[in-house]
């Protein structure tokens, strides 16, 4: 998969998708052995920036260096993009003095074009359509937790957004059944839903949306839930407040999943709004070894594509 772009999960075959588990596997325990991995020793990362991030940025910049290479924190204000310069040169550009991009942005059509002009892989660190490196660390978790993703359920509660969108094409892939509960203008599109429901004929996978989040949860393996107004649509915040409401993951809800379900949030979480306090911080969270997963997930990308 050398030289390869990560776009998004779609774009990848089932036995891909597995190589990129594996290795995960394998350098998260190389990782905790003390065992050194530079697999991308002398190689360099520009990490484009024009959202904030947490986990994105230290799991990135982290993982580059744990790899043996170097990331460079480049952010809006660092770029001429900032001024101007279409993306398609500043591709051409960093392509002769990096080996690989990451971009966290707004609009998918910037990393497309990204994509499109550079010589080099182009890893989707977040767009407002898709956030396929977090749906890996999201495989990654359930597997460990699971031992096996094909035939499990997986419930998304609350936007149809970039998460509900990816975790369809990832579920799709490994055979995991989907199911997204949303309010009616919030759903995930209609596109991204039929070209999930095409991958999951190769796998026997169920994709569907729902309107009740209780119909979405029932015997669900994983209950897996985003922020209701994500970032850009803050000054949407009361309204959606209102409407999301009954899209929150609580006891009441648990007790509908399977008994051994697990839950996931992709973070930052409020609590009080789209998940409770106590099932986030309850037995059956594994929202903070999913985080982790950011890490162990990127290297295994960072290091099929760029190795």
């Amino acid at each position: 998969m050398k030289g390869r772009d990560f776009l998004s999960i779609h774009d990848f075959t089932t036995e891909e998708i597995y190589r990129f588990l594996d290795l995960a596997d394998a350098l998260k325990a190389k990782q905790k052995r003390g065992e050194e991995h530079h697999i991308l020793q002398g190689k360099t990362l520009g990490m484009i920036f024009q959202k904030a991030s947490t986990r994105t940025r230290v799991s990135f910049e982290t993982g580059m260096w744990q790899l043996g290479g170097y990331a460079l924190f480049l952010s809006a204000g660092d770029l001429q993009i900032g001024r101007g310069e279409p993306v398609a040169d500043t591709a051409r550009v960093l392509s002769r003095y990096v080996d690989g991009i990451m971009i966290r942005t707004y609009a998918h059509n910037d990393v497309l074009q990204l994509a499109k002009y550079a010589d080099i892989p182009v890893i989707n660190g977040l767009t407002d359509l898709l956030h396929p490196c977090q749906v890996m660390a999201d495989l990654m978790t359930a597997r460990e937790y699971k031992k096996e993703l094909k035939g499990l359920k997986l419930a998304y509660i609350g936007d149809g957004n970039n998460m509900a969108h990816e975790l369809m094409f990832g579920g799709a892939k490994v055979g995991m059944h989907v199911s997204i509960a949303s309010p009616a203008g919030y759903k995930p599109l209609d596109a991204v839903v039929g070209q999930a429901r095409e991958d999951a004929k190769l796998t026997g996978a169920r994709i569907e949306v729902v309107d009740d989040p209780f119909d979405a949860a029932a015997g669900a393996d994983v209950l897996y839930t985003d922020v209701w107004a994500s970032m850009g649509h803050e000054q949407e915040q009361i309204k959606r407040a209102a409407v999301f409401k009954a899209y929150q993951i609580n006891a009441a809800l648990m007790k509908v999943a399977a008994r051994d379900a697990m839950v996931m949030h992709c973070l930052p979480a409020h609590r009080g709004e789209e998940i409770t306090a106590e099932v986030m911080e309850g037995p059956q969270s594994a929202i903070f070894d999913e985080a982790e997963n950011r890490l162990h997930a990127q290297k295994a990308i960072m290091a099929l594509l760029m190795g």
